[in-house]
């Protein structure tokens, strides 16, 4: 298990960004497989990888979930059709349901736009012991919000509050905020799936073309990728300003979708192996409770 921990890690690695002052997007390929793509069945060799990912990871969740000491907050961020529900599902697949928690942050509503922009997402942080999943998050306000500006009107900000220099002064509560939860025994790994424009519009083509996908697409989404270039700029400047070693950053290359979930597991694999995570230990008086018990069944 060690050997196959220590590769899985060594494998996220190399998309792991916690110093962004000099991330540039164009720097990612989302094509990327690191060679992998040319070796013969390589796809049922990544389902083999992924298998023993999952595993690991089922039994590294129990060991948290027993220590009762740290939370892992997951957040996914992506375009549509990048592959985060996927991603979700099968590198999570293994994980007892009682250990994970997954929220999906949508539009939201009139009661969360009366609070702060981190409100709404203090609510599902995971519990001690958990593993909690944002699929989108707070980072939609320097995402969604900032390529549609009209977004931040409704939120009904005090004027003098909304300067030029608001998109800065949300990266920097989102790094305090972040900082605060690991102080508190939070763990933070973030996931941007880096998917390509092209294999975008391909995958909305699948959904089009196909009936039992047809509920997964909307109009909407053929409508945003009006404002990629936009949208690409604000994914940048997010994670120039908000990796960092407490809570980095992992750009997965989202084109090809067996690659992707390798890298998420990779990256999962990588913070639970950090946390010294192991079972608890038991004292004499429960040792002595054990026995009574023993021996209270054999009897």
């Amino acid at each position: 298990m060690s050997e196959t921990i220590k590769k899985a890690k060594s494998f996220a690695k190399s998309f792991r960004v916690e110093e962004g002052k000099k991330f540039r997007l164009k720097d990612h390929d989302p094509n990327e497989t690191l060679g992998l793509k040319h070796e013969e069945g390589i796809k049922d060799r990544s389902a083999e990888l992924l298998q023993q990912g999952v595993e690991i990871l089922a039994e590294m969740q129990e060991m948290l979930y027993a220590q009762d000491r740290w939370g892992l907050l997951l957040i996914f961020q992506a375009m549509d059709a990048a592959g985060k529900d996927g991603a979700i599902k099968h590198v999570m697949s293994g994980v007892n349901p009682q250990g994970c928690q997954v929220f999906n942050f949508k539009a939201p509503s009139a009661e969360e736009l009366d609070h702060d922009f981190l409100w709404r997402s203090g609510k599902s942080l995971p519990e001690r012991g958990r593993i909690g999943i944002f699929n989108r998050s707070y980072y939609e306000e320097v995402l969604v919000v900032r390529v549609h500006r009209e977004l931040l009107e409704k939120q009904k900000l005090p004027p003098q509050l909304v300067t030029k220099d608001i998109w800065k002064e949300r990266y920097e509560d989102i790094n305090a905020y972040e900082r605060y939860l690991t102080r508190n025994g939070i763990a933070i790994r973030k996931f941007f799936l880096n998917v390509s424009r092209g294999e975008q519009k391909k995958r909305f083509l699948e959904r089009l073309d196909n009936p039992d996908k047809n509920w997964k697409f909307s109009v909407a989404d053929a409508q945003e990728r009006q404002h990629w270039d936009e949208y690409m700029d604000a994914y940048e400047a997010m994670i120039r300003h908000t990796a960092t070693e407490y809570a980095p950053w992992y750009v997965v290359p989202a084109d090809n979708k067996w690659f992707s979930r390798l890298v998420v597991a990779g990256g999962i694999i990588e913070a639970l192996d950090g946390l010294q995570l192991a079972y608890p230990e038991v004292d004499e008086a429960k040792r002595k409770e054990l026995a009574a018990a023993r021996a209270m069944l054999e009897g």
